[in-house]
This record gives structure tokens, C-alpha cells and sequence, in this order.
């Protein structure tokens, strides 16, 4: 549904090119985007007991873990856990369920998940220079290859992360209010490649085993 979201969102907006309003094809690509968005919206309504068993399930980390990685993983979890409700308050605003403003909320549930996708990236970043200082003390040990192969693997996996939760972090700042970086100032086909890039991406760690945290 990701996926498919932004694909119709890069597709509308290449099309629409500088029209505004988008009509035809165009229009209705974005229109078609704009409902899937609504529809994941509605969807994450019932994450918060499934972000809430994950954060308990990790706690504090494993003991064996850097505590650089655990640090930033507790974080990141925090930041997505508080960033659901926020998320759902903006959507029942909106819905005239209750009588709040919904752009403040909007605008803290998307620097929300943008605060997790940069310790996301923090992150692996910080397991990228672990698993590379491995590799360099075994090309001087007797290690196996099928271990090599897996320590490549998990550099391969934690890279792609890094680039999916940068496309995403570039829309999340793309959608915070007007003045801050480059907020408010991506056409509609950027927000829909960007989005596509990183939808991509979590099917492919999906596929492999792998985990995407994307919302």
C-alpha cells in the first residue's frame, strides 16, 4: 500500500509536470494517492499496542550490545511510541471527533518520526563502523568465510537502511511547517520518488529477512 501510494504520487506529479490544479490522468493518479494516504493513516490506528510490545519486548537492549546502539535504539523506540497517539489525535481532529487544532499535532507527529528516522540512522551508522572494524580484524584471523559473508550481509542491509530512512527523513522535513531546511518546497513527484525509493527498499529487507521500521 506504501508502495503503491507513492508510486502514484511520482507518477501524478512527473505527469502534471508544472499544471496546477492537475487534471485527467494526472489528477487522478494524486487523487488515488492522496486516499491510500488516508488509508494508512487509518490503518496505524491500531500500531500503538504492536510499537508498545516491541519497545517492552527491547526494553533497555541486550547487555552485550554497544551501549552507543542501545542508547540510540531506546530513543528511537520512544520517539515512534509517542509518535502514534500524536499521529492519532491529529487524524480525529480532522475527523470532528474532538474539537482540538490539528496542524500542531500534525506538525509534532511528523518531527516525531523525523527525530526517529535520524537516530535510525545514527544508529546504523554506528553499527556500520562496528561491523567495519570487524572486517578489518579478520583479514588479519583465521575467521571462516561463510562469517565474513555474514558480517558483508548485515553491512549491505544496515547501508540500505540508511538510505531508506534518509529519502524518508528528507519528506518528513519536506513536511514540517514552511521555514525550516527545505520544508514546503518538494514538487509532488520528489515526495512520490523519494517515498518509492524507501517503500522499495522495505520490500526487499522484507523479503529478506530484514526489518523496515518505514510508517
Amino acid at each position: 500500500v506504501r508502495a503503491l501510494c507513492y508510486g502514484c504520487q511520482l507518477a501524478g506529479g512527473a505527469l502534471a509536470g508544472p499544471q496546477a490544479p492537475p487534471s485527467g490522468l494526472p489528477g487522478s493518479l494524486l487523487a488515488v494517492s492522496a486516499q491510500l494516504s488516508a488509508c494508512r493513516t487509518a490503518l496505524r490506528l491500531f500500531d500503538d499496542f504492536a510499537m508498545l510490545g516491541y519497545s517492552c519486548g527491547y526494553g533497555l537492549g541486550p547487555k552485550d550490545e554497544d551501549v552507543l546502539v542501545r542508547g540510540l535504539s531506546v530513543l528511537c523506540n520512544l520517539a515512534n511510541q509517542l509518535y502514534y497517539p500524536c499521529e492519532h489525535v491529529a487524524w480525529a481532529a480532522d475527523a470532528g471527533i474532538i474539537r482540538v487544532g490539528s496542524q500542531k499535532w500534525w506538525t509534532l507527529s511528523t518531527a516525531l518520526w523525523a527525530s526517529s528516522l535520524l537516530l535510525g540512522i545514527l544508529r546504523s551508522l554506528r553499527i556500520l563502523f562496528q561491523l567495519r572494524r570487524k572486517l578489518r580484524q579478520d583479514q588479519c584471523s583465521t575467521s571462516s568465510p561463510p562469517s565474513r559473508r555474514e558480517v558483508k550481509a548485515r553491512v549491505k542491509a544496515e547501508v540500505l537502511s540508511v538510505l531508506a530512512d534518509l529519502a524518508d527523513l528528507s519528506n518528513a522535513i519536506h513536511w514540517l511547517p514552511p521555514g525550516f531546511l527545505w520544508a514546503g518546497h518538494f514538487p509532488p513527484w520528489l515526495v512520490g520518488l523519494l517515498g518509492t525509493i524507501s517503500s522499495l527498499i522495505g520490500i526487499y529487507q522484507a523479503s529478506r529477512g530484514g526489518n523496515s521500521e518505514a510508517v
